[in-house]
């Protein structure tokens, strides 16, 4: 798979670069020079990239959290991402698979101060 570089905004000002897929279609990415390498800029700021994970995470979480007979006391969710110049994040995945790591914890009785 061909790489480059792409340019993300950040929300509060300033820019960075991060390496990623080259993009599927060119037809509507603006490539820039920046310190005389050519980038793609993204179509999204990195906090609207980073948002779009925001509703799967809190799915994840709320369905163990609350969806189960007991429910758990802490959910820790784990997955990849990949920063895409077009699509913004994707979730990453091995083999064409994405796997999600679910670990829950429930607290015991002993726990428990009087």
């Amino acid at each position: 798979m061909d790489r480059a570089l792409a340019e993300f905004q950040l929300e509060g000002g300033g820019t960075f670069l991060i390496e990623v897929p080259e993009p599927e279609s060119e037809s509507a990415l603006e490539p820039v020079s920046v310190d005389g390498q050519m980038v793609y800029r993204a179509t999204k700021s990195f906090e609207e990239a980073i948002a779009q994970v925001r509703p799967v995470v809190s799915s994840i979480a709320t369905r163990f959290k609350t969806g189960l007979t007991t429910p758990a006391d802490e959910v820790e969710v784990k997955f990849g991402l990949n920063l895409s110049v077009d699509a913004g994040v994707v979730f990453s995945s091995v083999g064409g698979q994405v796997n999600f790591e679910v670990t829950l914890k429930w607290k015991g009785d002993e726990a428990k101060a009087d």
